[in-house]
């Protein structure tokens, strides 16, 4: 029933809603898209480039390096003056032994690293002695160590020593053997990779003064191993140091390469010693004999 207090209003019907022609849809289409560019190409200029990830470059270490060997080849890669790594060392804060007494001789590891604009000389020691640790300080070695009666800082001298005489890998073992025989019957080991070292050079010739020098490394004069290691050494050169080929040689020469010769009497070695020198007389200038090893 109508309610007879409420005014009387005609029926309308409903308003209608505007409807946009298909051509009126396009062109507001267009100008949100154009409203679109117009804004990113104010704010895009403004906002800052995003950079290609870098592509690290590689430092090659090889079995073998000295320390001052890689000291150089980072102060190369990193565009430094030379002797910045090596200056380095003593404030880089390395994981070494108690033994090294902060040199990282025989724990700079051979592989290759990455090298980034964010590298420097501390973070490339630090990677290097870090990656020592996980290839080197296993329970193998620290067995093998033992085993021999030696530490791991010692097994790793030894491993160096193999690593700078053996002319190939098949010979660490061998190399190895000479070193624990002569340990264990108190001879001194007559190695010319240490006299090198002392003298900082490489060289196959050892003369009879070199091995009068006064100098801690000179092995033909002290008995035992070499205060710290001489070199990078790598895994096989490890490997052999803990677990040397069974002989009872005392005495080896690379009369050529590819052909060490291992001896247990001094007899058998001085006529290999022979053989090298003519083989080098017969190559070029007159030869020094090599100290016997």
């Amino acid at each position: 029933m109508p309610d007879e207090h409420r005014p009387y209003r005609p029926h309308q019907p409903p308003p209608r809603r505007s409807r946009l022609t298909r051509r009126g849809r396009l062109v507001l289409l267009l100008g949100a898209l154009l409203g679109i560019g117009f804004v990113a190409l104010v704010i895009g200029p403004l906002l800052p480039e995003e950079e290609p990830p870098e592509k690290p470059r590689q430092l090659l270490i090889p079995e073998g390096w000295r320390a001052a060997q890689v000291y150089a080849a980072v102060d190369r890669e990193l565009r430094l003056p030379a002797g910045t790594t090596k200056a380095a060392v003593a404030t880089a804060a390395l994981d070494l032994p108690a033994e090294a007494k902060g040199n990282p001789e025989g724990y700079l590891f051979p592989a290759t690293y990455p090298v980034t604009k964010e590298s420097t000389p501390a973070s490339l020691l630090s990677f290097m002695v870090r990656t020592a640790h996980r290839k080197l300080a296993t329970k193998a070695v620290a067995d093998g160590a033992k085993a021999h009666g030696m530490t791991p800082y010692q097994t790793a001298t030894l491993a160096s020593v193999i690593e700078a005489e053996a002319d190939n890998p098949a010979d660490m073992g061998k190399v190895s053997r000479v070193v624990h025989n002569r340990l264990a019957k108190s001879m001194p080991l007559q190695m010319d990779s240490t006299i090198n070292y002392a003298l900082g050079r490489t060289t196959v010739d050892t003369t009879l003064g070199d091995t009068r020098i006064d100098h801690p490394f000179n092995t033909y004069a002290r008995q035992g191993l070499p205060p710290t290691p001489i070199d990078s050494p790598g895994l096989r050169a490890m490997a052999a140091a803990v677990a040397p080929t069974p002989g009872d040689w005392l005495f080896f020469v690379t009369v050529k390469p590819g052909d060490t010769r291992f001896s247990a009497t001094y007899e058998e070695h001085r006529k290999h010693v022979a053989e090298f020198n003519r083989l080098r007389a017969a190559a070029g200038p007159p030869a020094k004999a090599p100290a016997a090893k």
